[in-house]
């Protein structure tokens, strides 16, 4: 099989990538993986093994029509992890969200549907559901998303599963919770706060830190995705879960006791517009289903998490590289 993988010089895309490449995830190895990556801030080629003989990358930007045709030809699956991510730049400034994550899967879905390609994996976030005060969200529940980015990666599902009952393309999605793990982007709760205690520099948390996020890792993340390339069904939603809940209070705890900190290295910031109280994911459905269940508890991702960030400073130092 031929799989292409977009974003794939990301967090998420490239940890899929190279579960890909050395053969750690379940089944056949893929005859040839094709990374297509426009290489923005979060993404670099130092994720990669750039040098594997079955690997292809390609710097391009999903947005690009002539770029997509030059690339999906020949690729019997898609997995889509491209997108922007980070809920407070698409507050900012929502216009690149809507671009790249509306019109650019758009246009990726169109140039597959075109080509022929056998199985779209769309991958998106339990925030389009939007904030739940108490018990979980099924696949089932009405999209409410409350961000810009939320809304965007919601008009991005509604576009793929219209590909899915218009036309036929096999079209599979998967909604996550909070992914967290080595080689993320700073910008991002868990590796902001461990860079920033591990240089000796204070936190910043949001209003009281009673927010409530679900926490999966990377690896168990990229595991699901691929029972659902796999196994999943045209047309299906999975939610992905990782099984621990936590206020950010209590993760800035945890991740303050790794870096040998306390409480006078964090600072209160005034709460973030329209943020959402808790997220949490009802992932019965692919459990039962695909025989998903995570394999990282939380306290053994985090530990993993800091020492990667402690033996890796140059990731996280100097500016992500864009070759």
């Amino acid at each position: 099989m031929r799989i292409l993988v977009t974003g794939g010089a990301g967090f998420i895309g490239s940890h899929y990538v190279r579960s890909l490449l050395d053969g750690s995830l379940p089944g056949p190895r893929p005859d040839r993986v094709t990374v297509v990556d426009a290489l923005t801030y979060a993404g670099t080629t130092r994720n990669l093994p750039m040098d594997h003989p079955r690997l292809a990358f390609h710097r391009a930007d999903i947005r690009e029509a002539e770029a997509l045709e030059r690339l999906v030809p020949g690729h019997e699956a898609v997995v889509h992890f491209a997108a922007e991510s980070h809920v407070d730049r698409s507050l900012a400034g929502a216009a690149e969200f809507v671009r790249t994550n509306v019109l650019g899967t758009q246009l990726l879905l169109e140039t597959c549907l075109r080509h022929g390609v056998g199985t779209f994996v769309h991958v998106s976030t339990d925030e389009v559901y939007g904030s739940i005060d108490e018990g979980t969200w099924t696949e089932e529940e009405p999209l409410r998303p409350n961000s810009p980015y939320a809304a965007s990666k919601a008009g991005a599902d509604l576009i793929a599963r219209s590909y899915w009952r218009t036309h036929g393309l096999d079209v599979r999605t998967t909604r996550c919770a909070n992914n967290y793990g080595p080689r993320q982007h700073p910008e991002k709760l868990i590796p902001l706060f461990v860079t920033r205690l591990l240089a000796g520099r204070t936190v910043p948390l949001y209003g009281d830190g009673g927010n409530v996020r679900e926490w999966l890792h990377v690896d168990d993340h990229c595991r699901a995705v691929h029972a659902v390339l796999t196994r999943g069904r045209a047309g299906e939603i999975y939610n992905i879960g990782g099984g621990t809940h936590l206020t950010n209070r209590e993760m800035t705890a945890r991740l303050l006791e790794l870096c040998g900190a306390d409480w006078s290295s964090v600072r209160r910031v005034p709460d973030r517009k329209g943020h959402d109280l808790r997220y949490a994911v009802d992932d019965t459905k692919i459990r039962e289903e695909l025989g998903y269940a995570p394999r990282w508890s939380l306290d053994e991702g985090l530990r993993d998490a800091v020492a990667w960030y402690r033996r890796n400073p140059g990731h996280w130092r100097e500016p992500a590289g864009r070759g």
